[in-house]
């Protein structure tokens, strides 16, 4: 008799569980604005793959890869990140756990004969058919979810690395600036210790020596204003590297710190490919578009299949004798008639919300290719205004030289060698923030490009 109840179950279950039968839209990749080449680049690679070169290779200098490994082993983001990931599995297993039939145990114990409820022991069955392919819908939106998660995982990492480097450049540049600064004030102070004799003997005006001591007390006062930004930089360094503010080591200044100039430049398209936030914004659109699936198959009739066996007996004694035991097999169905068009709504709600997220995607790579453009116009201006700096402080200093040795013969007042000075100052603080601009443009490029950041 049990294997009978079992066959009818399992044939009840094949006719009404028809295989591959799911209500809802197919997926298909939208439609992107595609370019063969960059506006500011012609000579692409159609066979170049950024990916290829790893973030380590980048860096000549180990004290800033030392500070990028220890940003991937400790920063926060980065462990939110994959907690988020973790946190999408499990919700994976949860969905796919809809798609089997429950098991339930239950068993009630009366001592008492006149109670009316019977002592009873047994274990239940229930199965919800997934016949219009709401709960594959579901899994198929989680999984693509917990995919998208992957790739925000590794924009997380992208940012990481690049923050990093971004930071230290910065940190550097403010390190050489501090020594320009502390330079200028020492000459500075010679010549206002100089100054000041020949004012107190009569030879120059109060002019003179009212000058050079304004610019003394301008050169100090841009040391600790530099001296608070290293801080800055440096604490945003130890954040970044999950560390409490601390000392930050140094390597090489941003003169010697080089970048793989040679960055492959590949077609725009292959952003699709490489960059994680392009992959990401597809896939939760993919999720989306699974979940218009799931909104209608709210619209139609749920199947349901429900299986209880046990015992049951007023008298405890006999509980579990074999006139006691009793089995039962049912099938249910049960739809909606009429909600005001509520059912309706809810795939309309979910068709636009897909929508929202084709259209982020989208966007995302159009972002995506704008990013790459001004990476390449960022690094070809740069080093062109890198250069005429360059020429402007050797010429500078030589003018500098010039003017003081002047000064010193009484040709022209102070006033000349201040102005010169000034211009040398203002020159080399300029060409030290455009080498920091320079390395960290090629750090641009080479994330805009989807970069292989991973280890």
């Amino acid at each position: 008799m049990i294997k009978r109840h079992k066959i009818i179950v399992v044939i009840f279950i094949l006719i009404l569980f028809p295989v591959g039968c799911m209500v809802g839209p197919k997926y298909s990749k939208p439609e992107q604005q595609q370019s063969d080449s960059y506006k500011n680049e012609r000579n692409l690679d159609s066979l170049a793959n950024v990916t290829n070169l790893k973030w380590f290779d980048l860096f000549n200098d180990d004290v800033l890869k030392d500070l990028i490994k220890k940003g991937l082993e400790n920063n926060y983001d980065l462990k939110i990140a994959v907690s988020r990931i973790d946190q999408l599995r499990a919700e994976l297993g949860y969905a796919k756990a809809d798609l089997f039939p429950t098991f339930q145990y239950g068993a009630t114990i009366n001592s008492n004969k006149k109670n009316f409820t019977p002592s009873n022991a047994g274990a239940s069955m229930s199965w919800e058919l997934d016949f219009w392919g709401k709960y594959r819908h579901e899994n198929n939106a989680v999984q693509s979810e917990l995919l998208a998660t992957e790739e925000a995982r590794k924009v997380v990492l992208s940012e990481i690395v690049s923050n990093i480097a971004y930071a230290y450049f910065q940190m550097r540049n403010l390190d050489e600036q501090l020594e320009i600064t502390k330079s200028t004030l020492s000459t500075r102070e010679k010549y206002y210790d100089i100054i000041n004799e020949r004012f107190k003997s009569g030879y120059i005006s109060e002019v003179d020596k009212v000058q050079i001591e304004q610019q003394v007390a301008i050169a100090e006062a841009a040391i600790p204003n530099i001296q608070r930004q290293i801080t800055y930089q440096e604490n945003t360094i130890a954040l970044l590297t999950g560390q409490l503010p601390t000392e930050i080591p140094r390597g090489k200044s941003n003169t010697e710190l080089r970048i793989v100039s040679e960055i492959p430049l590949s077609l725009p398209s292959a952003l699709l490919e490489n960059r994680p936030d392009v992959k990401a914004a597809e896939l939760r659109y993919k999720a989306a578009n699974e979940r218009i699936g799931v909104a209608q198959a709210m619209r139609f009739p749920s199947l349901n299949l429900a299986a209880i066996a046990g015992f049951a007996s007023a008298d405890l004694s006999n509980l579990f004798l074999g006139s006691s035991y009793s089995q039962n097999a049912s099938a249910g169905i049960a739809g909606p008639i009429f909600a005001f068009g509520k059912n309706k709504r809810r795939v309309e709600i979910n068709r636009q919300q897909a929508e929202q997220f084709k259209f982020i995607y989208q966007k995302t790579y159009i972002g995506a290719v704008s990013e790459v453009e001004q990476s390449i116009q960022n690094i070809k201006t740069y080093k062109e205004e890198w250069k005429a700096r360059d020429r402007q402080v050797k010429a500078a200093l030589i003018n500098f030289n010039l003017s003081r040795e002047r000064y010193d013969s009484g040709y022209v007042s102070y006033l000349e060698v201040l102005d010169v000075e000034t211009n040398l100052f203002n020159a080399q603080l300029s060409l030290a923030q455009l080498s920091e601009r320079q390395l960290s443009s090629m750090v641009e490029l080479y994330k805009a490009l989807g970069g292989g950041w991973n280890l």
